[in-house]
């Protein structure tokens, strides 16, 4: 798999590059600008100096997360050439791509080149989220094309067989190593999210006894939540906390069960659709969001044995990322549950009655001693 150390320094190449790029001409006036907003909007109580060191420390991160999300889906062929590297000749088949682009393109350079790979993973509607330009921190401060070529050259490195050192072909698409990624890529988030794993038996354990039970209580199609009657009637699994996804894509596999096994020849799509309709997750670190979207895809795209990402098969993923001043800004009315590049906030706790009619169930998901399910009204 993955030296993560060897990643570490990519990602510390990456930051010295964009810390000097970061202080100069536009860029520079354009972050200025930026943090003068977030402070004024309360969404951040930082100076500058710190405000602006976690920016760059985000923005390499997306920029090494990037390519391994370019990697993954190579060695796998979600996407059809390659763009970076490849197993047997697919290396040399993407340093020949990339000269044929120069060829047609002499202005351009290695980061337009690694630009072009994330537009090819950005032909499916649902991966386009994952390089989204209004929302994406990585496009605030832009490495240089000779950072871009040094990442280049660090997946396309061989070892003594000749053979790439880094080949993430995986048959069963498993993506459980870009937990290892989220938590330790980069020290300094490490130490400012607090960034931990959630162990597997610990993931198993939480979803057995909270959303195994709220199935069976409430079923899979209870009413939306109260004041949000447009929304469809799902079980909603939600995690305040998500990290890199791993009790997401828990609850996913459990409830697109629980529909199989209750619908009989209906279309898998439609199944997987109402599935993941249910499973929302929320994160105030951004890369975290973008590795849990990128694996519940990649999860529903092996469920419905769509293997390219090309198919342009469009599926809802309700991940997004959050902060607790963005959500306490929210009228309680307005809250509810959104995809990602939307404000996103815990579903409304309904006014106290004796009387209900009917009934939700919302079931939280986070470390093991926050998780519960709660009922809530949604009629007097």
């Amino acid at each position: 798999m993955i030296d993560l150390k060897a990643l570490q320094k990519q990602v510390t190449h990456l930051e010295d590059d964009l810390r000097a790029v970061s202080g100069t001409g536009t860029t520079l006036e354009q972050l200025e600008q930026e943090w003068r907003e977030a402070r004024e909007a309360e969404r951040t109580a930082a100076a500058y100096p710190a405000w602006l060191g976690e920016r760059i420390t985000q923005v390499a991160v997306a920029w090494v997360l990037g390519t391994v999300f370019v990697r993954f889906c190579e060695d796998n062929g979600l996407i059809e050439d390659p763009f970076i590297a490849g197993p047997g000749n697919r290396t040399a088949q993407a340093r020949e791509l990339q000269e044929k682009y120069y060829l047609e393109h002499p202005e351009r350079d290695d980061r337009d080149w690694l630009t072009e790979a994330f537009n090819a993973m950005s032909v499916s509607p649902v991966a386009v989220g994952l390089f989204d330009r209004k929302h994406n921190p990585m496009w605030t401060i832009l490495p240089t094309p000779f950072a871009v070529k040094a990442l280049l050259d660090f997946w396309r490195a061989t070892g003594a067989d000749g053979e790439i050192v880094y080949d993430l072909t995986d048959e069963t698409w498993n993506t459980r190593f870009l937990g290892d990624l989220y938590q330790g890529l980069s020290i300094a988030a490490q130490k400012t999210y607090a960034l931990l794993q959630t162990p597997e038996f610990v993931e198993e354990f939480i979803l057995k006894y909270t959303l195994k039970p709220a199935i069976e209580e409430f079923g899979l199609e209870p009413a939306p939540p109260y004041g949000h009657d447009d929304l469809p009637h799902r079980l909603r699994v939600i995690d305040p906390a998500c990290g890199s996804g791993h009790f997401l894509l828990g609850a996913f596999r459990r409830i697109l069960t629980e529909w199989k096994s209750r619908s009989g020849d209906t279309d898998k799509w439609t199944l997987i659709s109402r599935t993941l309709e249910s499973v929302h997750g929320v994160d105030k670190n951004p890369f975290a969001a973008a590795i849990a979207r990128f694996r519940l895809m990649v999860a529903a795209m092996r469920e419905g044995d769509v293997d390219r990402l090309s198919a342009k098969v469009d599926f809802p993923l309700n991940i997004a990322v959050g902060t607790r001043s963005s959500m306490a800004r929210v009228p309680p009315a307005s809250r509810a549950s959104s995809s990602l590049a939307a404000s996103t906030t815990p579903t409304p706790t309904a006014p106290k009655t004796s009387t209900p009619t009917s009934r939700t169930s919302t079931c939280f998901l986070s470390a093991p001693t926050t998780w519960s399910w709660r009922t809530r009204p949604t009629s007097r």
